[in-house]
């Protein structure tokens, strides 16, 4: 293995908290989305794009007032990120300084443009990353984008560490083992390995998969 690619959300950190002050600040100006969204119900769709996450809460919403949700959660969102940043899993940064020295890493999520970058900005970590993807510049899903990433970066030997089952789904298009990280959001029955907490990458090597 040369190289991990990394999805963000219930995999690197949990920024959660985050989108429930900042997405229920929009929801409250709209008539159709006043009654806003619970933490419980936020974890629940985390891997998911914002689009989707608003089809299924908010079906009954027109293109223009999804658009204008979007752009207005995306531009609050990435403002209190850059400032305050998420809630980082434990020993990730020391974790993700010795996985660096071992193989090249990146980062695929469905996120919208500026959120992988305030991620890397307000934690310090852009030195260790070496790409990143997301459907917001693309217009792709995250099984192509690992693809993107893995074809401009010359990888042939990559595998996908994310928490979720879309995570499974878009590693197995893709066509490289998955790592289930269980510490995340989601519930995984079946994948090439499992990490436990972030710090058991660092012994990825001395198991077959």
């Amino acid at each position: 293995m040369d190289s991990l690619i990394f999805d963000l959300d219930g995999t690197l950190w949990d920024a959660t908290e985050a989108f429930y002050i900042c997405w229920n600040e929009v929801f409250s100006k709209y008539e159709e989305t006043k009654q806003g969204m619970t933490l419980k119900e936020i974890k629940s769709v985390m891997g998911m794009t914002m689009e989707d996450i608003l089809e299924k809460f908010f079906p009954t919403l027109n293109d223009k007032t999804r658009k204008e949700l979007i752009d207005e959660c995306t531009r609050i969102e990435l403002k209190y990120l850059l400032k305050k940043g998420g809630k980082l899993y434990p020993e990730l940064q020391n974790t993700i300084k010795e996985l660096s020295k071992k193989y090249k890493l990146f980062i695929v999520s469905n996120c919208v443009n500026g959120y992988i970058q305030c991620f890397l900005e307000t934690h310090n970590l852009k030195e260790y990353f070496k790409d990143f993807e997301d459907p917001s510049r693309t217009g792709l899903e995250k099984a192509k984008n690992i693809r993107i990433v893995m074809e401009r970066n010359r990888l042939s030997n990559s595998a996908y560490v994310g928490d979720t089952k879309w995570d499974k789904v878009a590693s197995e298009k893709a066509g490289i083992p998955f790592i289930y990280a269980s510490y995340g959001f989601g519930d995984v029955d079946k994948y090439d390995y499992k990490i436990n907490n972030f710090k058991e990458l660092l012994n990825i090597n001395n198991t077959k998969y």
